[in-house]
């Protein structure tokens, strides 16, 4: 083995996100590992590392426990847990091996059982008679909605309204249209956990969830897997051509926290990582987003993807309003942005969803996307954002013909 210089996607698959009360985690991780292996045409006895990301089982050896069904080889397993951006960070763990010549073929997984579980901070325990300072903060009651909140829906909910706020061309009912755009595109994903479409009004008539995002512009949770078998130069040369002619080429991997800004003591800041790993990103592949053929971003909530228009530069600063309205991020626009449906629509298995996103660009670079592809498209890029925090960006290119 010796160091590559590029990393390509050789074999991607994924389940359709759902509810799987018949099925565990494993079950699922093994069924997308098994799949991106037959795309890849190899075995798993091949592969010379194995990454897998996960969340709420992180602790008990998913890796390990989805290699006793597959193949145990004895390869080294990685088992990694980022947030929401723990899949990304499984794939970014099996090309960093491969880069640095351990592994010229590696399997990354993203799997989860979320079922109806969300990633929601947990209350503290009731507090006693006595106002004893306790916890990192030293506080003397709960802080929760006091000083800024740790609950998803408010969070971006927070960052919605302070967008608002500052940029007076943009309005709630942009928020509106970003969900009434992702269920739409749904509609033409086999793999998406809903496919129905909504109309404007019903979107903004939806219960509230959190002011501005109502039921229908929240994540659903669910459960499923999703996996990438990944490859060196050295390894794709000897691959069958059929193999090597549907090669996409991971241009950029950047994985990125949180810089020190005292205002995200109280209030998280859902934007200076991406806009950090954007930056990167961008630098790596040598390419801009005017190279762009289309996007999946972490449209956790509908207020999140107007945010991110501008983290990602898809637009101008203070843009984002008008990108939206020109059409531009829709199937058929300039720039389509979560032709999968997004999270909105596609799901958020937490451990899955940084792997998934790849799969999608994947599927459209290769053109196999079916009803929802993007003719054409050579470069895609597949942005995840974990909040605690930790963000990943992969821009993807079609390898040349």
């Amino acid at each position: 083995m010796s160091v590559s210089e590029s990393v390509w996607v050789i074999g991607a698959a994924m389940t359709p996100f759902g509810r799987y009360p018949e099925f565990d985690v494993v079950d699922l991780g093994a069924r997308a590992a098994r799949e991106a292996l037959r795309d890849a045409d190899c075995a798993i006895g091949q592969m010379q590392m194995v990454a897998v990301g996960n969340v709420f089982e992180s602790m008990t050896g998913v890796g390990q426990r989805i290699l006793h069904e597959i193949g145990q080889t004895g390869v080294p397993v990685h088992n990694v847990v980022n947030a929401c951006a723990t899949g990304a960070t499984a794939i970014r763990t099996a090309l960093l091996a491969i880069r640095a010549g351990e592994a010229d073929l590696a399997l990354a997984i993203g799997c989860e059982q979320l079922g109806k579980r969300g990633l929601l901070a947990a209350p503290e325990e009731p507090r006693g008679s006595e106002f004893t300072p306790r916890g990192r903060d030293g506080s003397v009651m709960d802080t929760e909605g006091l000083i800024g909140s740790t609950l998803m829906p408010g969070v971006f909910a927070e960052a919605g309204i302070r967008y608002l706020a500052e940029n007076p061309g943009a309005t709630v009912d942009h928020f509106f249209k970003i969900a009434q755009k992702n269920h739409g595109h749904s509609a033409l994903n086999p793999y998406a956990q809903y496919r129905k479409e909504f109309s404007f009004d019903d979107i903004r008539a939806a219960d509230m969830i959190a002011y501005p995002n109502t039921a229908l512009m929240c994540s659903p949770t669910g459960d499923g897997a999703a996996a990438v078998v990944i490859a060196s130069d050295a390894a794709l040369a000897k691959l069958e051509p059929g193999v090597r002619d549907r090669a996409v080429r991971i241009a950029a991997s950047v994985l990125v926290s949180d810089p020190f800004d005292e205002a995200a003591e109280a209030s998280w800041d859902v934007n200076t990582v991406t806009r950090n790993a954007a930056t990167q990103a961008y630098e790596q592949a040598g390419l801009g987003p005017s190279d762009l053929d289309l996007v999946e971003l972490h449209d956790c909530f509908a207020t999140a993807e107007l945010l991110h228009y501008e983290n990602l530069r898809l637009c101008e600063p203070g843009g984002a309003a008008e990108f939206l309205d020109s059409g531009a991020p829709w199937r058929d626009g300039a720039m389509p942005v979560n032709v999968s449906g997004g999270l909105l629509s596609k799901g958020h298995p937490l451990g899955a969803t940084g792997v998934a996103g790849v799969f999608e660009i994947v599927s459209h670079l290769r053109g196999d996307a079916g009803d929802r592809q993007i003719d054409g498209a050579r470069v895609g890029l597949a942005h995840v954002l974990g909040l605690g925090s930790s963000c990943a960006v992969h821009i993807l290119e079609r390898r040349a013909r």
